[in-house]
């Protein structure tokens, strides 16, 4: 399985790094929602900006994880 992954999955998946711009989007959100009593979680932060920076959607049954950060569009697809 590890070989199939390595050679298959890994090579025709795009993997988006938590980037300079992220972790600034990020810290900037994280000090604004502690601010307003509403710190998000760290994991949750960084997914959130990856998305925000690269202008993704990002697709969560998990809406309530992210909806407080500013400016994420965020989508459902399991309703």
């Amino acid at each position: 399985m590890s070989d199939y992954l390595a050679q298959v999955i890994q090579d025709k998946t795009i993997i988006l790094p938590y980037c300079h711009a992220a972790a600034e989007w990020f810290a900037a959100e994280r000090a604004r929602l502690t601010a307003l009593g509403r710190m998000p979680s760290y994991p949750d932060g960084q997914i959130a900006a990856i998305a925000k920076v690269n202008n993704l959607i990002l697709v969560t049954r998990n809406i309530s994880d992210y909806a407080d950060f500013d400016g994420l569009t965020i989508e459902n697809w399991f309703v």
